[in-house]
């Protein structure tokens, strides 16, 4: 076996000619007892620990497993990443950190932030994004999130009915920091150059206790300039072939962002051992955009509308969380889990665009103005007990509701560019969720998951004309299990088996229609599909772990997902006042299928090599497939999925001098999906270097200096339309970032 894993790890390292090596440290378990329940633990992990060691072996801590440990006990598979992650590229966006993790990509140009999160290639709305192993607030953005008010990220590929089972790619869970285990107060200062603009951030964590009570408070202010730029060629034919429109179309992007983030978190544990904790968070943002927009018109039957348009933008954000949860212990080590939130959230855009001529005179005016308010209340609860020695049984409930209000108004020339332009649109979600599970040792090397969970989601809007609403009901059974192989300590296997789903996102059902400048079948107007289903998706996964010495792992993974009622946008022409325009609004459009492989590995060179430097490995390699029915291969894929992606990191420790030096690589190839059988996407290859120098002054001060997506290299993306033929291709210029940032504890 020793051999045959040795021959899986070469295999590994030079699968696809890139190195597969996996983020993160970890540390193998000595028999400890299972994670302690904390807000956004999943229940995928067993409480009962099952430890192949012998028993004069056991050492009972009584603290909580480690981020490999809690990987190796969970029944259903889950990945931890901590602080020491979180740390080590002095990443200023949690958007930065998820691209190095297994599996996981981000939508857009590299660098540039605010893109969707992805796990197995698979677009937006797929992978479930939790807050504390809860739903974030309407209108949040997890680039809103500094890093430093992140505790842990928990990545979970198959869905557990604990949470919502709306993660067909699976889930990321990101637990804030916790008030009680920090003991020192924390600054962090840095500041950050992307093509000479500075995004200066500071962040202050206060810890405090008194008797049981304990606190923590987090404040994070940050500012930002940046610039960015793109070149679009664009083409168009009529059905004679006739040539309507050629045109070479040049963008440019100034953008200011201010904020502060207040994450303040009480908790209080009784003489009982109840535990009661509540943690508000703030949030305060605002963005000032400007843009440039020039048109070289080369030639077609068709003029061009304008030779410049120029955007100005302003829009402010501010929203409220509360989070409370009560943890009560009971006789016979049953636990009672209550959560109880809410919050709300405004935002507020007026966007003024106005065209004209070679000569500058002005040709149109456009407005647009939005006011939106967001509100949500929820409250869950778990009752957690065990059954014998081999079962622990829950059983629990979620209830949320939500409230829209938004008054969109878009006008050009002072007039409305459509009669339901948005004005007063109202809309509500009520969601509720029965779910109940049972994690069962079978034998002290076979543990297995079963867990149902019933949701339903009913949806209402009003608009200035007329009313919608959708209702959607879905049961999702899940199955996860695991196996610790006999005679081989540190190898064990998984199986899973889930029924998972995508409810149609709200602005997928009720969106006002968006106004493009330029109506094209390039360039469409966007709107909303209220008779929108949800889509299903059946699934097995199955994965092989083998750890390696004290804090490395090789695995190896694959999965299946069958897709029923996809939902894709859909081009159409529309009558409006302004004439016949071409409009974009999403559709059910049939089923589809996916697959992929995984392969991950991490080891400290140090384990495995005598008197070795102290290096440490990381990677991670995946590769995907899928076919979406109906529409004609052979690049009838799911949209925005990518077919393959890798990661490779390296960190080196000096011995002589207080430095670690540290680089990554983030891959990501080119891609062309057939959307439709007249459509087609593509989007150009993605290839990120990341460097990091950290120099320890003591124990308590140290400099991290980065330097993220090094190569700056072009972003290229394109769409393809046939019947009649035409095509834009977009090439968006990127810049290396540099950052430096003092860290000090006091």
């Amino acid at each position: 076996m020793n051999k045959l894993i040795s021959a899986a790890c070469l295999a590994l390292l030079g699968a696809a000619a890139i190195p597969a090596l996996a983020a993160g440290q970890s540390t193998e378990p000595a028999a400890q007892p299972a994670p302690e329940t904390t807000p956004g633990k999943t229940s995928g992990t067993s409480a009962k620990t099952s430890s192949a060691a012998p028993v004069a072996q056991v050492n009972v801590t009584g603290s909580r497993a480690n981020d490999t440990d809690q990987r190796r006990l969970s029944t259903a598979s889950k990945m931890v990443f901590g602080r020491e992650e979180l740390d080590r590229n002095g990443d200023t966006s949690v958007g930065e950190i998820l691209k190095r993790l297994p599996g996981v990509t981000m939508g857009g140009p590299p660098g540039r932030g605010g893109g969707a999160v992805r796990m197995r290639g698979l677009g937006n709305g797929y992978t479930q994004v939790l807050i504390n192993g809860e739903r974030p607030p309407p209108g949040f953005s997890i680039e809103s999130l500094p890093p430093e008010q992140v505790e842990r990220i928990e990545v979970m590929r198959g869905p557990v009915a604990e949470h919502s089972t709306q993660a067909i790619a699976g889930t990321i869970n990101i637990v804030l920091r916790e008030g009680y285990r920090q003991k020192e107060i924390q600054l962090r200062a840095g500041d950050s150059i992307s093509a000479g603009r500075h995004s200066p951030n500071l962040s202050l964590s206060l810890p405090g206790q008194s008797g049981k009570l304990s606190w923590l408070m987090n404040v994070n202010a940050m500012a930002g300039r940046s610039q960015s730029d793109s070149d679009s060629y664009v083409r168009e034919e009529d059905l004679a072939g006739n040539v309507t429109r050629e045109q070479n179309i040049h963008t440019g992007v100034e953008s200011r962002t201010r904020g502060m983030f207040l994450s303040p978190r009480l908790s209080y544990k009784s003489d009982n051992g109840d535990t009661l904790t509540f943690q508000p968070f703030i949030g305060i943002n605002r963005n000032d955009n400007g843009s440039d927009t020039f048109i070289d018109h080369l030639g077609g039957t068709r003029p061009a509308e304008y030779a410049r348009l120029r955007t100005a933008s302003e829009s402010e954000s501010q929203f409220v969380r509360a989070m409370g949860n009560w943890l009560h212990k009971m006789d016979g080590g049953a636990k009672l889990d209550i959560k109880l939130s809410g919050g709300a959230s405004r935002n507020d855009s007026d966007s003024f665009r106005y065209t004209s001529d070679a000569a500058g005179a002005t040709l149109r005016t456009f407005n647009d103005v939005d006011n939106s308010r967001n509100s949500n209340i929820t409250h869950s609860g778990k009752y957690t007990a065990p059954i014998g020695k081999d079962h622990l049984l829950a059983v629990g409930w979620d209830l949320e509701g939500a409230r829209l209000k938004q008054v969109h108004v878009a006008e050009s020339d002072g007039g409305a560019l459509f009669e339901d332009s948005g004005a007063n649109l109202e809309a509500s979600t009520r969601r509720l969720a029965l779910f109940a599970q049972d994690e069962w040792d079978i034998t002290e090397r076979w543990s297995m998951y079963l867990g149902l969970r019933w949701e339903g989601i009913r949806t209402t809007s009003t608009g200035s004309d007329s009313e919608v609403s959708n209702t959607s009901r879905v049961w999702s059974p899940v199955v996860h299990t695991v196996w610790r192989i006999p005679g081989f300590e540190k190898d064990q296997v998984r199986a899973s088996l889930t029924q998972s789903y995508r409810a149609a996102p709200l602005n997928d059902m009720i969106a006002s229609p968006s106004f493009a400048t330029y109506n094209a079948r390039v360039s469409p107007d966007r709107s909303g599909n209220p008779d929108l289903k949800p889509e299903l998706a059946r699934g097995i996964d199955l994965a092989y772990e083998h750890y390696l010495g004290k804090s490395g792992i090789l695995s190896a993974s694959g999965f299946i997902r069958n897709v029923d009622n996809l939902i894709r946008r859909v081009i159409t022409e529309r009558p409006t006042s302004q004439g016949l325009r071409y409009l974009s609004s999403p559709q059910n459009i049939g089923s589809a299928r996916t697959s992929g492989i995984e392969l991950e590995a991490k080891f400290q060179l140090a384990e495995l090599v005598a008197n070795s430097p102290d290096i440490d490995f990381r990677s991670n390699y995946s590769r995907f497939w899928s076919s979406v029915e109906g529409i004609p291969g052979p690049n009838n894929r799911l949209d925005g999925q990518a077919d393959q992606t890798a990661n490779v990191g390296i960190d080196y420790r000096m011995k002589a001098r207080p430095l670690t030096l540290g680089a990554s690589y983030n891959w990501t190839p080119e891609v062309l999906v057939q959307t439709s059988a007249l459509e087609a996407s593509q989007a150009g290859s993605k290839r990120q270097v990341d460097l990091y120098g950290l120099w320890k002054f003591s124990a308590t001060t140290q400099l991290r200096l980065s330097v993220n997506n090094l190569l700056a290299e072009d972003y290229v993306t394109a769409r393809y339309y046939a019947a009649p033929n035409g095509f834009v291709t977009t090439s968006a210029h990127t810049d290396p970032t540099y950052g430096l940032r003092f860290e000090m504890k006091l």
